[in-house]
């Protein structure tokens, strides 16, 4: 059973709580999280970004960078910017998108259940991603930011974050410069805290991650480490764990993601078209932006036009959790066999959307020349990458999207 832990939070003082928090470190570039944390004094981008504080520095990934990183973070907290919980506690963090709202609970994840497979993934890592999180972790001796988990929906869980939502205000409150609403709650009663702990401990067997993979690998990297470290091990310790937002998977949505391509592999649109043919069934759906509307139906915008594509029934196994996606069919049936694009990873032939970005997208960069086509893609659903994880595969690359992505700030866990 999943062992998910209450902490002693690090957090920032109401009032500041929006300037404070910020995007994921890895929605952005060095640019971008200097643009958005421009005349923020407070912004946590300070932290997880230092290099917008120090433009003689060419390597990012540099002892001086990450120095700074640690210098922001002990004077937000001699600055009363962050300031500790008096005593562990679980918190609820709630995102509305397009009047939807998803309510997750914070908790600390154990670093040994990743080990064992209760925490389960369903993508590859890479370790350069992986160790970047690590030094920074190892600097700050800190999860600096949450990781975004999902777990089967258990009705009591459900029963005591409805409860608190209603009969009491939030913490923190407000709409980001996205666009979407940022809720929080915290959580002081021992009674509740103990409850929600006994309730995963006895009705989650597992978890799984949404949106955090590099996180939460080097987290768990970081827990062998100070372990193998301390004479005086205990399993008990803060490094054991780490921070994760958790939430019921029927409250989630998995976007499209959408991909692009610079060339068709020297084919004419005809010839694309008829090679096409052999596997789908095509409908030329005119200039209007057409989005797919179920499993299995594809859409393709090539020179001007959007196409439907409906795979035929021998080129999907419905059967192999790998087999019924759509990633795998375009691959193994498109980008492969006609277009020659073989590795998703490495080519730089392709490019991918994710969803939010909205199929407008995709037509600007064809339009422009950039690109020669694009192909759309109906969602992958959450029962989908449960199947896969629980099967132990793996995801091909850019498969999910989650949206919103969690703000960083809101609550801290440190060592």
């Amino acid at each position: 059973m999943a062992i998910v832990k209450p902490f002693r939070g690090l957090r920032p003082p109401k009032e500041i709580a929006e300037e404070l928090s910020c995007l994921p470190y890895d929605v952005m570039n060095s640019e971008e999280a200097e643009q958005m944390a421009k005349g923020k004094d407070k912004s946590l981008l300070r932290i997880t970004k230092a290099e917008i504080e120090c433009p003689e520095v060419d390597d990012i990934h540099s002892h001086t960078v990450y120095t700074r990183s640690v210098e922001n973070f002990l004077k937000f907290q001699e600055l009363g910017w962050l300031e500790y919980d008096e005593k562990d506690k679980y918190y609820i963090y709630a995102q509305t998108m397009n009047g939807r709202t998803q309510y997750g609970i914070v908790g600390n994840a154990a670093c040994a259940d990743y080990e064992n497979g209760i925490i389960k993934k369903h993508e590859l890592t890479r370790p350069e991603k992986e160790e970047d999180r690590m030094v920074l972790t190892r600097y700050l001796n800190a999860n600096i930011e949450p990781v975004f988990f999902a777990y089967k929906a258990v009705p009591e869980i459900d029963k005591i974050v409805t409860d608190i939502v209603t009969n009491t205000k939030p913490v923190y409150d407000f709409i980001a410069e996205d666009g979407f609403g940022h809720h929080f709650w915290v959580i002081d009663s021992d009674e509740i805290n103990y409850e929600i702990e006994k309730l995963f401990a006895e009705k989650v067997p597992f978890t799984y991650i949404a949106d955090g993979h590099h996180r939460t690998a080097a987290a768990a990297r970081i827990g062998l480490e100070k372990k193998a470290k301390n004479p005086d091990h205990r399993g008990g310790e803060e490094y054991n764990f780490f921070m994760a937002v958790h939430f019921p998977d029927n409250q989630l949505q998995i976007m499209d993601y959408n991909r692009i391509v610079k060339d068709i592999n020297g084919l004419s649109d005809i010839d694309l078209l008829t090679k096409l043919s052999k596997c789908f069934e095509i409908e030329n759906m005119g200039a209007e932006i057409y989005k797919p509307s179920k499993l299995h139906e594809f859409s393709m915008y090539l020179s001007g036009c959007w196409y439907k594509l409906s795979a035929k029934e021998d080129t999907y196994d419905d059967t192999d959790p790998i087999g019924i996606l759509d990633v795998t069919i375009l691959s193994k049936q498109v980008l492969d066999p006609i277009l020659n694009i073989g590795d998703l990873r490495t080519s730089k032939r392709i490019d991918f959307v994710g969803g939010i970005r909205g199929l407008g997208e995709l037509k600007k960069r064809v339009d422009s020349g950039e690109m020669r086509a694009a192909f759309a893609l109906y969602p992958v659903s959450m029962q989908q990458l449960i199947n896969i994880a629980d099967s132990g595969n793996i995801m091909p690359p850019k498969t999910t999207w989650f949206e919103p992505k969690l703000r960083s700030g809101l609550v801290i866990h440190a060592f």
